[in-house]
């Protein structure tokens, strides 16, 4: 299995970035995906998660009505749309597939398959 995350980078404050993730050698139409990010000397936490059957999302609240996340099975790809960046959001984000389901999972022990991570940072 692999998992690659692209579309980082360095963008200033107010500004927009597309994170892209895509998956190889699992079912990734039956998988719950997530979006995790970790800032230096935190814990990585998730922020965004999607269903594989009703398409239902989650946000944390730091990110909730900033950032949209979607997926396109047929191309085996999870997307964040991240708009109004600030420098708290700088971070390496981590795209993830989890063993269950979004609502039962909300850390880290719920994820099966981890990517890289592609690094965002916001400077003001």
């Amino acid at each position: 299995v692999q998992v690659v995350e692209s579309g980082g980078g360095l963008v200033q404050a107010g500004g927009s970035l597309r994170l892209s993730c895509t998956a190889s050698g699992l079912t990734f139409s039956s998988y719950d995906m997530a979006w995790f990010r970790q800032a230096p000397g935190k814990e990585r936490e998730r922020i965004s998660c999607i269903g594989w059957i009703d398409n239902r999302t989650y946000y944390a609240d730091s990110v909730k009505g900033r950032f949209a996340i979607s997926r396109d099975n047929a191309k085996k790809s999870l997307y964040l749309q991240m708009t109004g960046l600030r420098p708290e959001d700088t971070a390496i984000y981590y795209c993830a597939a989890l063993y269950s389901r979004c609502a039962l999972y909300s850390g880290q022990n719920g994820v099966q398959y981890w990517g890289q991570g592609t690094q965002v940072t916001v400077s003001t």
